[in-house]
């Protein structure tokens, strides 16, 4: 195929891809990139680099594929570094594309402008796979080449870095196909003996991460087949919808699910990594009849031993081990039932007067919409626990724990999907990182509803300074008044500061076809029962 410059040639193989929606900011690098995703698609300006990829990331992750990010070279994409780490730590499909200088200066030295050191080696560092475009007749095989790596299993984010004289120039596409490498297949030895482990088993549990997102028809039946308890690693919730009675979720740490663990007689864990977060850094205790499926074979035994480790994609190997599954004890099963009503019971309580918000968006959100979750207290505490997920493409956070990126998250995932209401749930000081994208959000007009939880800073760190420590260290900050702000940027506003406003507050907010910000004042709320602290160590005097 030809086509007249690097930018229509993207335009055919994103279509491809099935993306019809691209984030980015326009540059003298880029720009014949931006003109033709504008002319042929949507094109989103957002407005810092690293929100591009978050926003990317998200939209994969709400269609259960891949998203597109487009930046410039040098500072640009070093902006956007932070966030390909987060796609990478969390294995989502992200195609990078940013801009390069002359092709004839690539490694001169000379200072031309945007021009870095050495740019593919830092983005080979933060991506599942990087490489530069050397004529205008590979540019279509590297992009083949990029998506296939970040589509892949365990996949990641790909980085493209285009001169900018190659993607002016005339491109001669061969399309060949790119080869894909096979899928992993368990030893026969070890799925036959975890097959018989699994048959003997009267009290089973299994344990489903972020793999197990592919294989939810194949986990379910083994759920059923079993009558195990399900948990699930933040990065699995939805795998099985959260209201089957079977399903724990994410609760491992909790002490009556410590208690489950301790007395069953096989665990068979499906995609995780065992997060240190999720397992009291790597304290919680596992049954040693531990069968582990993962398409990662680094992450087989890397963190808990597995008695038998099954190197295979889930979907390929669970229905064998549901075919050799017995189910388990009646009694087993009722008491799994009861952990689960007991261990979200006492967190409702827990969080006394947030509660009220948890369970107006359960009520007011369609089944399967997307939670676009930063890193703050609500969501640590609750939105990552008991705010019920029936889908995992609905589950969408920072998986790597960075704060600030859920809103470009949300704005993707919002894109997405616009027949329905997206929620993103921020702390001021986490929206503060990227208050710019208010602008975007303002522009855009997606279906978005912003619940910003306004408690003045840095909650999560103030909450383990004043539990560990003397002082306060650079967590009280400034915050705007976010009516004024939100006028400001022609975007509707609400406020919530009583348990009895959240429920008619977000039934408006999400019933409207378009973006709302609105304000929870954790001052005038009141507090958790018990202050939010992280599962992290604070070495003692």
């Amino acid at each position: 195929m030809q086509y007249d410059n690097g930018g229509e040639l993207l335009v055919a193989h994103l279509e491809s891809l099935g993306i019809d929606t691209v984030f980015g900011i326009v540059s003298v690098h880029n720009l014949p990139l931006v003109e033709a995703v504008d002319r042929h698609l949507r094109f989103v300006p957002v407005r810092h680099e690293a929100t591009a990829v978050n926003a990317a990331d998200g939209y994969g992750r709400a269609r259960g594929s891949i998203g597109c990010a487009l930046t410039s070279t040098g500072t640009g994409a070093g902006n956007a570094a932070g966030s390909l780490i987060e796609a990478l730590s969390a294995g989502t499909a992200v195609l990078h594309v940013t801009g390069q200088v002359e092709s004839q200066y690539l490694g001169s030295g000379r200072g031309f402008i945007h021009e870095t050191k050495d740019q593919l080696g830092m983005l080979g560092a933060v991506s599942t796979y990087a490489a530069t475009v050397t004529s205008a007749r590979d540019a279509g095989h590297v992009l083949r080449e990029a998506s296939a790596a970040a589509l892949a299993t365990p996949g990641g984010p790909a980085s493209v870095e285009w001169p900018i004289d190659l993607q002016y120039a005339a491109q001669a596409d061969a399309g060949e196909a790119v080869p894909s490498g096979g899928a992993p297949s368990p030893h026969a030895a070890e799925l036959a003996a975890a097959q018989a482990l699994l048959a003997e088993s009267r009290r089973p549990l299994i344990w489903a991460g972020g793999g197990a997102r592919h294989a939810r028809r194949e986990l379910a039946a083994l759920l059923e087949a079993t009558g195990a308890g399900l948990l699930s690693s933040n990065s699995g919730r939805g795998s099985v919808p959260e209201d089957h009675p079977l399903v724990i979720g994410n609760f491992a740490t909790d002490p009556a699910v410590r208690a489950l663990l301790a007395d069953a007689d096989v665990l068979v864990t499906i995609g995780t990594h065992f997060r240190s977060n999720e397992t009291a850094d790597y304290n919680l205790k596992l049954p040693g009849a531990h069968i582990q499926i993962d398409a990662d074979a680094a992450a087989l035994g890397r963190v808990y031993p597995a008695r038998h480790a099954l190197h295979a994609e889930a979907a390929a190997v669970l229905p064998a081990l549901t075919g050799a599954a017995v189910r388990a004890d009646a009694d087993w099963s009722a008491r799994v039932t009861a952990v689960r009503d007991e261990v979200r019971a006492a967190l409702h309580d827990d969080i006394g007067p947030q509660a009220a918000l948890c369970d107006a968006l359960a009520a007011a959100l369609p089944r399967g919409a997307v939670v676009a979750r930063d890193v703050t207290i609500p969501s640590s505490s609750w939105g990552n626990r008991l705010l019920p997920i029936h889908d995992p493409r609905a589950n969408v956070f920072p998986r790597g724990g960075g704060i600030g990126q859920g809103l470009g998250m949300g704005i993707g995932a919002a894109l997405a999907r616009p027949d329905e209401p997206t929620v993103v749930i921020a702390g001021d000081g986490g929206l503060a990182v990227h208050l710019g994208e208010l602008l975007t959000v303002a522009q855009e007009r997606p279906r978005l509803t912003l619940i910003v939880f306004n408690d003045g800073g840095y909650g999560v760190l103030r909450n383990m300074q004043d539990k560990y420590g003397e002082r306060r260290s650079g967590v009280d900050l400034f915050t705007p008044d976010f009516g004024p702000l939100a006028a400001a940027c022609a975007l509707p506003y609400a406020r919530i500061a009583a348990p009895e406003e959240a429920a008619p507050v977000l039934e408006v907010a999400l019933a409207s076809d378009g973006p709302t910000l609105v304000e929870v004042d954790l001052t005038a709320l009141g507090p958790m029962k018990n202050p939010f602290t992280p599962p992290v160590k604070i070495p003692a005097a």
